[in-house]
């Protein structure tokens, strides 16, 4: 073996997971978000009317002949963490990989009868050996959780509310289902990126790649606890005002904030449920079959429960406390919003905060 292949090879062995089920890795909130979707009033019909319409064949002849497909003479650094990947995952067929000239960094899984990842020169340029492998485990994640359906749907929906935009009815009842859409594929990212953990088991790498996406290759200007104080800051979000925006900033984004991600990984990866896959005791494919809807939907009402619970945001802490039947609701709001204090014969002070510019910056977004 030549000195140059040599880097190419894992500098230490990783678990496999033989037959390892996508629930062992999916975010409650993904699979809820996706029965929703499933549930919204005309999803079913545009999804079978598209399912036969969109021009797959172009989509695969398009990256063919204007992208380089990876394999052992092309990318094969590439190819050698691709196929790592879906052994790891014990994902039987090797999707196609294709390099895409574009300098933002990103990477995405699509395709309706059989999955392709695509990654872009700029994500390739801008990780290390270690920090990519996490994110074509992240792709091959989506990939066996069969992610790409729904996100080749929501490209093809996005183009389409643009083309529409000029027809009000048209154009609303299709950003309806795109709305939905993004609210699920945020979701299936934290899935995902559990997925790209398990692949590449090493989390400074992963913490790391989401950190370059954030603010480029400059890892020597920054710094993991930081960047995850950054996501505790968010979090905390000020007063409820924050909350309103925070939640106006993520709902055109397909993906959730990068801090934000870093964030969940690090706190799943100090769970239970990890540490149990690592140790090979994980749900299994053949048994998908016999898992039960209420116990999904229990587990994804428990999460949200919690999150309500143990959340730091000013809107989920005002609503966890209505729930556990604390105070007025109209006082409460009133309060919140207007700063208003205990308030004696005087009525208490206001304590506006200055307006803030609701600007967001989309930033480059991976899948």
């Amino acid at each position: 073996m030549t000195e140059s292949s040599q880097e190419n090879v894992p500098s230490r062995q990783r678990r496999r997971f033989p037959g390892i089920s996508s629930r062992a890795y999916e975010h409650p909130a993904d699979r809820s978000a996706l029965v929703a979707l499933r549930r919204l009033t005309g999803f079913d019909t545009v999804f079978k009317a598209l399912s036969g319409l969109l021009p797959e064949r172009s989509l695969r002849l398009l990256f063919l002949s204007d992208s380089v497909r990876v394999s052992d003479a092309q990318f094969s650094h590439l190819n050698a963490m691709l196929r790592d990947a879906c052994y790891i995952l014990d994902l039987e067929k090797v999707p196609p990989m294709y390099v895409t000239q574009d300098p933002r960094p990103n990477a995405m899984c699509i395709g309706l009868d059989e999955p392709i990842i695509v990654v872009t020169t700029g994500l390739v340029e801008l990780l290390d050996e270690e920090e990519m492998r996490a994110v074509v485990g992240h792709e091959v994640g989506h990939a066996l959780s069969g992610h790409s359906v729904y996100r080749t749907i929501l490209l093809f929906l996005t183009s389409l509310a643009l083309k529409i935009a000029w027809i009000p009815l048209g154009n609303v009842a299709i950003m309806t289902i795109v709305t939905a859409l993004r609210e699920w594929f945020r979701k299936s990212e934290l899935s995902a990126d559990r997925a790209g953990l398990l692949v590449g088991q090493d989390l400074q790498a992963s913490m790391r790649g989401l950190m370059k996406i954030a603010g480029g290759n400059h890892l020597h200007e920054m710094n993991v606890d930081a960047f995850l104080a950054q996501a505790d800051e968010y979090e905390k979000g000020g007063d409820l005002r924050d909350s309103v925006l925070k939640i106006l900033n993520v709902l055109p984004r397909s993906h959730p904030f990068t801090t934000v991600r870093a964030a969940e990984l690090k706190k799943w990866s100090e769970t239970r449920d990890h540490q149990r896959i690592m140790d090979g005791h994980y749900p299994r494919r053949d048994e998908d079959k016999d898992t039960s809807v209420t116990d999904s939907f229990r587990e994804s009402a428990s999460h949200y429960a919690d999150t309500v619970r143990t959340s730091k945001d000013p809107l989920m802490k005002l609503v966890g406390d209505i729930a556990g039947g604390a105070g007025d609701l109209g006082g409460k709001l009133r309060d919140k919003f207007t700063g208003a204090g205990g308030g004696g014969a005087t009525g208490g002070q206001t304590g506006k905060r200055p307006p803030q510019d609701p600007e967001q910056s989309s930033g480059p977004e991976r899948s």
